[in-house]
């Protein structure tokens, strides 16, 4: 298998000299991107409704038992990135950890997947999910990233999104307070105004 997912990535991965405009918009794609998941989370919170809002937390629930499946992975099993190993071309810079999953696929697919999984939420999920691919080919070209460890990440955010979703009844109430009440407390002015839902 992993001569396999070395020549995949060789594939994958950017040549010796890649066009400027590609790497750009890798680096968009690998770095950036995923600071659209709080920034979905977080307009769902502040302007949406009830419902809307309890899709947040499971999502935001699938994202960090998404993230801690993976850390134990990685304390269990270190599997080098491809600069670790010399192999390939290395364009962003990256702490030399364990490759295995993706932490920034597990995240995006894990809150993606949850989405999907809920009613109502299906077509920011859809839309969500599909845009991870770009992100999983910008962090392969770009050297950080072997195409197994984004097969990981899908396999980890499947798994977390799928049990969130089923133990839903013991933690959604009283996240949904505790987090209704901090909400309260921290944009009380910005309710009054009109300007966040309350």
């Amino acid at each position: 298998m992993e001569p396999f997912n070395q020549a995949l990535f060789l594939w994958l991965n950017a040549p010796e000299h890649p066009n400027p405009l590609w790497v750009a918009l890798a680096t968009i794609f690998a770095e950036w991107l995923i600071w659209a998941v709080p920034l979905l989370i977080g307009i769902g919170w502040l302007w949406g409704g009830e419902n809307t809002r309890k899709a947040m937390l499971v999502a935001t629930a699938s994202g960090l038992l998404g993230l801690l499946v993976n850390q134990i992975i990685g304390l269990a099993w270190v599997h080098p990135r491809p600069f670790m190993i010399g192999l390939g071309h290395t364009l962003i810079p990256h702490v030399a950890d364990s490759s295995f999953p993706s932490d920034h696929l597990t995240l995006w697919w894990a809150v993606a997947f949850s989405l999907l999984l809920q009613r109502g939420s299906q077509r920011s999920g859809a839309t969500l999910a599909l845009s991870g691919i770009p992100i999983a080919w910008a962090r392969i070209y770009l050297g950080v990233h072997f195409p197994l460890d984004m097969l990981g990440a899908a396999v980890i955010a499947a798994l977390s999104a799928s049990l969130t979703l089923h133990t839903v009844r013991w933690y959604l109430g009283p996240t949904y307070q505790l987090a209704t009440r901090i909400h309260h407390w921290l944009f009380a002015r910005l309710i009054t105004l009109g300007w966040v839902r309350e």
